[in-house]
């Protein structure tokens, strides 16, 4: 039986704060150091990426797709092996067709905690506000909105909510 985790709230609060923060300056590892070594950063447009594939995402592509991130964190919570966050995120475009607009969107980052790192970051957004913001077509959105629908009803946790 494991024993029960020692990081508190207070802990966690700096956590995440440390980890959003890095990544706003393009600092992978920054971002990485807040991870435990098979820890997971699971990205709401980007996917997963687990240890040092952590530095690639952040320096490879969010600094490469967007600029001038804002990422604030509110109302974090933890009570040691599961800490919650909402945070508004916030960017500047370099997409093609999109250069220079901003896009923003609120979420929730589920993190599960190990020694004090982060095990696992997983985000529950509300991305398809951003993706409007920057013109992506109609029909575009619609596909990402049924790829979100089909990985919800894929989960575990959404077993008892399928048809």
């Amino acid at each position: 039986m494991t024993p029960e985790l020692k990081t508190e709230a207070g802990d966690f609060s700096v956590l995440i704060r440390r980890m959003t923060q890095a990544a706003v300056r393009g600092d992978g590892r920054a971002v990485r150091a807040c991870f435990t070594p098979d820890g997971v950063y699971h990205d709401c447009f980007y996917g997963a990426f687990r240890g040092d594939a952590i530095i690639s995402m952040i320096e490879e592509c969010f600094h490469r797709d967007a600029r001038e991130f804002r990422w604030d964190i509110h109302a974090p919570l933890s009570d040691g092996v599961i800490g919650y966050a909402r945070y508004v995120f916030s960017y500047e475009s370099r997409l093609p067709g999109a250069e220079g607009r901003r896009a923003g969107f609120e979420g929730m980052a589920v993190c599960t905690l190990r020694g004090g790192l982060l095990e696992s970051y997983r985000e529950i957004a509300n991305s398809l506000v951003a993706l409007q913001a920057l013109g992506f077509a109609p029909d575009r959105l619609a596909r990402l909105a049924a790829r979100e629908s089909a990985a919800f009803f894929a989960s575990p946790e959404a077993a008892a909510h399928r048809s």
